[in-house]
Order: C-alpha cells, then structure tokens, then sequence
C-alpha cells in the first residue's frame, strides 16, 4: 500500500458567513486597546470559559489541560506534530487535513467511511488499514475523526462511534477528534451526537474551531482539551512548544470574542440554534433537489455543506466533458457562480464525481437577507432563498440533463 503523497488544493472558503453577534462585537471592541499579546495557549479567562463549555456537555475539563490557538489549522499542525508518526483520516475528510500532515512530515493514509455516515472509519477497514501500514513499515499512532463531519455534513451514531473508538484505542491509536461542528446540528432533539472523549478520555484529543457555530472566519480561534493524564500533559506540553516558536497565539481582542462566545450568554445561544435550524432547512431542500436529479447524497444533519455524488449520472455527465471531480468542480463553479470543490480536494480519487456544496449561498448574498433567514420560522418561504434555491435546482436539472451538451454554430459549448 502506497502512502497518498499528492495533496489537493485547498479548497476555497465561504464567505465572511453569517453577521457578527453585537454581544461578540462588543467584546472584540473592548479589547481592541490592548497592547500585551496573549499568552501561549491562551490567557486563563479563555481557558475557564473553554472549560465550562466542554463541562456543560458532560467533559469534566481542567483549564490547566486546554490549549487555545489561532485557529484550527495551527492547532491541528501543533498536535500532529507533537504526536508522531503516521496519521489516519478518513476519506472524504475536511480538506485542511492531509496538507497539514504532510508539511510536519507525517504520512497520511485515508480509510473509508461507512454507508450511513461520514467523519468516522469503518471500523473493519481501519483495522485492516493499520495492519497494512504497519506490514510496509509505516507507525500509525494518530486516527483524526469528526463526529459532526466536514465535508458530508453528517453526524455518527453513537453505537458506530464507539466501535470505531474501541478498534482505535485497541491497536494503539490516539484518537484527535474534530467537534468543529458539533454545536450545528439541525435538530438536535432528535440527533443524538457524542465526542469520543466520553467514551475514552483517557485516549481523546478535542479540537474545536470556534469558526464553526461561534465566532466569524476571519476573527480565528480554536481551543484543544487534552487528556488528564501523564501522556496528556507531555502532549499539550509539545504542543505548546510548537505554538511557541511560531508564536501561533490569538489576538487579544479575538480572544475576548471567543471567551463571551464560549460562555454561551443566552444571544449566542439563540444565534447558535437559529443557525441551525436555517442551514437545517435550506440544507434539506438542496438534499430533495439533489436527489431528485438522480445524485447520491447522504442526508445532511449538522454543518453548512452538502455532499453530493454524480457517478450514477456519469454517462450524461460524460457526453458533456465532465469525466472526474476536477471537470465538475469546474463546471458547478460557473453554473452557480460560487466555488464547489471537487471531492478530489477531501481525499476522494479525482475519478469520481463527487462535490461538497455550501448552503450557506441559499441563505442570501448580504447581512439583511441572512439576518432574515435566521429570524423566519421557514426560511424556504423567503423569496430571496426560494430563488437561490430554484437557482441550485436549475444548475443541476440542466446540467445532468440526457443528451450532449448543445454547441454553438462555431462547434464550441454554450454557456
């Protein structure tokens, strides 16, 4: 088994997203004046506030055990680095994961994810991946999963998730688990979502990227809760180095958003829900669509994306040029006008014919019609997303259409 060395290019980011919360605002201007940096790791008051969000989910924390960060990517490259050896994702995974591996000089191996759900291995194939890796020499020591998954926006059933734990931690394996989205679940009272560190704390890593439900993309943060163990205290140590030499530390006035936000006063926890349950709603219509054309797509549950593959449709597809992910990518991106990374960029063959798309788009293009979405008891009645929408279905009604594609009187494609 070969070592997957070709690294997809990043894939290109939503927009700013949603508006920022006045509250967090706020506290990002109250800051602003402050000229000391932040220590490594993050000052105490992030680290509490840290803490008290994880143990309102049912994770006893220490603060002495949580690292904060300037985002998810430094946070993650700290950790692999620290760890070691070779590193398990699955395929398809969030696509910031592979690069970083490979610029710590880590190998990464994909391992595929069962039919009901992305973000976690089949246990069987992880299994039979690490016996192959350690049969050509390789190291595993690392399994980096997401419970809430990027990019399938799916979530695990426990019973899965505590098989794959079980099979990891049986041959060795630190599990870091990615619960970026975890707080976007659309219907929470009826998902039933848990981290692997309540099911093996002593063998978890949790990262969390507050970009996810919390704080904007371009205010980045992310915090890490390590086990309360020896072995956790000499990796947050490691990890900490890192961070050091690079100086990989929050802004101050980032890190008192993220504080408030992790505090979770009851605007952000109102903003956290109706989030939710907009990208829950325009999420299940973009799902009908989808599969109404004949793609295959697992119904979305948390997150702002959409997994989609078009191999049924391939011979369609074919007669209009687009063979592999790449060649759709690259016709979803000028049907819609928004980039739709192909799944060759989350770890999928380019061969195949799958994409991750955003829902975010549906919501509308500026503050007032987002702020409207949220606020609308059924944002599918809203013009402005009953247009998007009607736009997303018409992009792929035409273009998985039977037939070759129409060409002009020179012979070349029309738009």
């Amino acid at each position: 088994m070969q070592r997957e060395l070709a690294a997809p290019a990043p894939a290109a980011p939503d927009d700013g997203g949603l508006p920022v919360l006045p509250e967090l605002a706020a506290s990002f201007a109250e800051a602003a004046g402050r000229t000391a940096p932040e220590p490594v790791g993050g000052a105490p008051a992030l680290r509490a506030a840290a803490r008290g969000y994880w143990e309102r989910r049912g994770l006893w924390t220490d603060p002495e055990h949580v690292v904060a960060a300037p985002g998810g990517q430094p946070l993650l490259l700290a950790l692999l680095a620290a760890v070691g050896g070779d590193v398990l994702l699955t395929r398809p995974s969030a696509a910031w994961y592979a690069p970083l591996a490979r610029l710590v000089g880590r190998p990464a191996y994909h391992v595929p994810v069962p039919a009901e759900c992305g973000g976690v291995p089949d246990p069987f194939a992880l299994l039979e991946t690490v016996r192959r890796v350690r049969a050509e020499d390789g190291e595993p020591r690392a399994l980096l999963l997401s419970g809430a998954d990027d990019p399938t926006g799916t979530t695990a059933p426990p019973e899965l998730l505590h098989e794959v734990c079980e099979a990891a931690v049986a041959e060795g394996l630190l599990i870091l688990s990615d619960e970026t989205w975890r707080d976007t679940v659309h219907h929470p009272h009826g998902t039933v979502l848990l981290s692997p560190a309540e099911m093996r704390p002593e063998d978890v890593v949790v990262l969390t990227d507050l970009a996810g439900a919390f704080t904007p993309p371009g205010w980045p943060a992310a915090v890490a809760r390590f086990p309360a163990t020896e072995r956790g205290v000499e990796l947050r140590e490691r990890v900490l180095s890192t961070l050091d030499a690079v100086r990989a530390v929050p802004l101050p006035p980032v890190a008192a958003a993220a504080a408030h936000a992790l505090d979770e006063p009851e605007p952000v926890r109102e903003r956290t829900a109706a989030a939710a349950r907009a990208h829950g709603a325009v999420a299940a219509a973009a799902y009908r669509a989808l599969t109404a054309v004949g793609a295959l797509c697992r119904p979305p549950q948390a997150g702002r994306q959409l997994y989609a593959d078009l191999d049924e449709l391939r011979g369609g597809l074919a007669a209009r040029g687009i063979t592999d992910s790449v060649e759709l990518e690259r016709e979803l991106t000028r049907r819609l006008g928004r980039p739709v990374p192909g799944g060759h960029r989350f770890g999928d063959a380019p061969h195949t014919l799958r994409v991750r798309l955003s829902t975010l788009p549906l919501l509308g293009t500026g503050d007032q019609e987002r702020l409207a979405a949220l606020a609308a008891a059924d944002p599918l009645r809203l013009p402005h997303v009953a247009e998007a929408l009607t736009a997303f279905e018409t992009a792929f009604r035409e273009l998985t259409r039977t037939g070759p594609r129409p060409t002009g009187t020179e012979g070349s494609p029309l738009p």
